[in-house]
């Protein structure tokens, strides 16, 4: 069947807008084929930097012909309405057709030709594409993200005529417009300079390719990875991996050519992730490091757009020259902050407004410090250095070096902080920058001798003299997406849970929560953060008493507006911590009606909570565990009846009742028994055990109501055996809420 080939050719598009546009292009190409009743066997959309392609296999070249029946009024609707009908179909009233005392209008509409279907379709897609942002030029009125220059429409072969009007008019005044055609060009620089007739895709890609062009963006990516890595390779040298760096100069040049550069190696004394971050953002260079040794090499890697007759000599030491310019900017930063420091830095964040119901940047600080000395004992850290710490953790934000690269922050805290340990910071009179002086070369960090605004009790010691310190400024920001690290020094650990509780909690005491798919203050990656920090350092804190409620504590000032109901603010928090606990563990392959079971149970330690959960994972995919369940939902819907109809009976199980069955007699004993194992097992927190003890309930509960009346004519025996039923769910009840599980 015929072949749609579409190619709207232009100046650059922007690289971050190039994926994008595909979807977009693939996506609104449909939706207008499909409403006008085509099909196809194949939809392929590739975007570029100076092209966005479509290809259609297997389109019909008609439409075909459709009839709808529209339902109208019933035949004794008044006459206007009967009217109004008429006038929305078009037809009279002895066209219609009566059946069960309604109106129903049959419209038939004959196929139209393909190639209408696509120009209208093509001329929509332009005029309504989403471009983050679009420009007008010369006279024209019609909008694209740079200037259109050609559109290659081909279907079956054969020019689709049609003209896109740009509004602009030509000398008589007429309007003009963009003409589709069958041409398209190459390479700018190494193509041909006339244009390129096409006669289908398969002419199409290798022609790009003949001139230079790769079509698509999987090709380019490869191109510059595997001579990437061959450059350095060839200089003993290995390419630092950047996937996002990767994917945009991947849109920056359609015949990508990796060339390896040299750098002056003085700049290798600044922070490794300054030099990167410097190349990458300003110049789009990878970074290149030496396998024999730590760090980065005085190298780089640029991706040109031609392949020079030099080999690349010349383009090399013109980017060499660019970066060392870029790099004494980044140097001038480094310098500049050393001489600052961090007592500068937090008096500025106390200008800086974290949220207008929160209060700055300062008084978040202190809120975190705060809630990080109550942290600390729980994970093993040293409260006085969570607290200092702590107060460390945002001051970079103030420095020069992260307003200019913010994605530094947190990194470059901790570097600056190793640098007062070896070197302290003037400012103030001499007085060292974060409140500390150092003590010999690499010496301790000792007594503080300047005040701060919450200056520590004691000295920085132990894991915070100085590294773990550094560590934990550096470190407090993570984990901050489901694939990046989960830090284990206990400092640090201490650090991030303040950080991401006191984000937490502050936004659902001002009513700021996630609300559908939008959540602007990433508080649900905060609460992931804080569960992948619990469980895989084993933190036993209980949420609600170790962290939100010392975090309330540090909101009851004048800043939070609304007037703070803890204990709701405490429930909301918890029920998102078991929303996100869901979906963690559902992307493990965990049911989640097994977490609100037993969050159900009142317990807020997520260790204690996970280990609950994969034991009666384990237990409910065995046959007893499944059984046990039925069994369980059974007695629970009979003593929610009982208890609509008045209180149920408390107090002991009666044994050896005359014409007491066996097994209403075998079912005390077991339920029993399971109470005295349950409780041991879970006192030693040993839920492999209590679910072992739940499992010898099965067949004694199976029996009983097999073999057993509920509800006896006899009182004594009714109550005897709803208390008993009680009792088992009860005793089921103190390992998980089994009511909330689906059976």
């Amino acid at each position: 069947m015929p072949q749609l080939l579409l190619e709207i050719f232009s100046e650059e598009i922007p690289a971050r807008m190039q994926q994008g546009a595909a979807r977009d292009l693939e996506r609104m190409a449909s939706d207008r084929l499909k409403a006008a009743g085509l099909t196809w066997d194949a939809l392929t959309t590739w975007a570029g930097p100076r092209r966005l392609t479509l290809v259609i296999e297997g389109l019909p070249t008609a439409t075909p012909d459709r009839e709808e029946e529209v339902k109208g009024p019933k035949t004794s609707a008044p006459e206007q309405a009967l009217e109004g009908f008429l006038r929305k179909t078009g037809l009279t009233k002895e066209q219609l057709v009566e059946r069960d005392g309604v109106l129903f209008a049959v419209l038939s509409q004959k196929g139209r030709q393909t190639t209408e279907v696509i120009a209208e379709t093509v001329d929509a897609v332009i005029r309504a594409f989403p471009w983050p942002k679009s420009m007008r030029w010369g006279d024209a009125t019609l909008r694209w993200v740079r200037p259109i220059k050609r559109i290659l429409c081909l279907f079956d072969g054969a020019v689709v005529p049609f003209t896109i009007a740009d509004g602009s008019p030509d000398i008589g005044g007429r309007v003009q417009g963009i003409e589709s055609g069958d041409a398209t060009e190459g390479h700018r620089f190494m193509g041909t300079k006339r244009p390129l007739k096409i006669r289908d895709f398969a002419d199409y890609r290798k022609q790009l390719a003949d001139n230079y062009v790769l079509l698509d963006v999987a090709d380019r990516k490869l191109k510059i990875l595997e001579a990437a890595k061959k450059v350095c390779a060839d200089r003993g040298l290995a390419l630092v991996d950047d996937d996002g760096l990767l994917d945009e100069v991947a849109g920056l040049a359609e015949w990508p050519t990796p060339i390896l550069g040299d750098m002056d190696p003085q700049f290798l004394d600044l922070p490794p992730e300054v030099v990167q971050l410097s190349m990458k953002t300003h110049q789009k260079y990878f970074a290149v490091r030496d396998p024999s040794k730590q760090g980065l090499a005085p190298n780089f890697v640029v991706v040109a757009n031609v392949e020079a007759s030099d080999g690349g000599l010349a383009l090399a030491a013109g980017n060499s020259r660019v970066l060392s310019a870029r790099l004494n900017d980044a140097r001038f930063f480094w310098d500049e902050d050393r001489k600052v420091g961090f007592d500068a830095w937090n008096k500025k964040l106390a200008g800086v407004t974290f949220h207008a119901k929160l209060g700055t940047l300062a008084e978040r600080v202190d809120r975190i410090a705060a809630l990080a000395r109550e942290i600390a004992p729980l994970v093993g850290a040293d409260p006085d250095e969570a607290y200092q710490a702590a107060r460390l953790s945002k001051a970079d934000l103030a420095s020069g070096m992260v307003g200019e690269f913010p994605e530094l922050q947190g990194i470059m805290g901790g570097y600056y902080v190793d640098a007062l340990a070896q070197e302290p910071f003037p400012l103030d009179g001499g007085r060292a920058g974060m409140g500390v002086k150092a003590s010999g070369v690499g010496g301790d960090i000792s007594a503080p001798t300047a005040v701060t605004s919450n200056p520590s009790p004691s000295p920085i010691k132990g894991e915070g003299s100085p590294g773990g310190i550094a560590a934990a400024v550096r470190d407090h920001y993570k984990p901050q997406g489901p694939n990046d690290t989960v830090p284990t020094a206990p400092l640090t650990v201490a650090v991030a849970l303040a950080d991401k509780l006191d984000t937490l909690v502050g936004f659902f005491a001002i009513d700021e929560k996630p609300t559908g798919s939008k959540d602007p203050f990433a508080l649900r990656r905060a609460a992931l953060g804080v569960i992948r920090l619990v469980l895989e350092n084993g933190v036993r804190i209980g949420l609600s008493s170790g962290s939100i409620n010392p975090a309330l504590a540090g909101l009851a000032g004048p800043n939070v507006q609304r007037a703070l109901d803890k204990l709701s603010v405490e429930g909301e928090v918890l029920a998102f911590f078991a929303d996100r606990l869901k979906v963690l563990l559902r992307d493990q392959g965990k049911r989640h009606d097994l977490v609100d079971a037993v969050f159900a149970l009142g317990d807020d330690d997520l260790v204690r909570i996970v280990r609950r959960v994969e034991a009666l994972d384990a237990f409910l995919a065995t046959d007893d565990g499944a059984n046990l369940l039925a069994g369980y939902k059974r007695a629970s819907n009979i003593l929610k009846a009982e208890e609509k109809k008045g209180p149920l009976p408390t107090g002991m199980v009666q044994t050896g009742l005359p014409n007491q069955p066996p097994e209403e007699t075998a079912l005390a004993f077991a339920a029993a028994a399971a109470a005295t194992a349950v409780d041991a097992a879970l006192e030693t927190e040993d839920f492999a055990a209590a679910m072992t003890a739940l499992a010898a309930l099965r067949a004694p509960v199976d029996a009983f109501f097999t073999a057993v009346m509920v509800n006896s004519e006899v009182a004594e025996e009714r109550e005897n055996r709803l208390k008993l039923l009680g009792q088992v769910r009860a005793v089921m009840g103190r390992v998980a809420d089994f009511g909330q599980i689906a059976g």
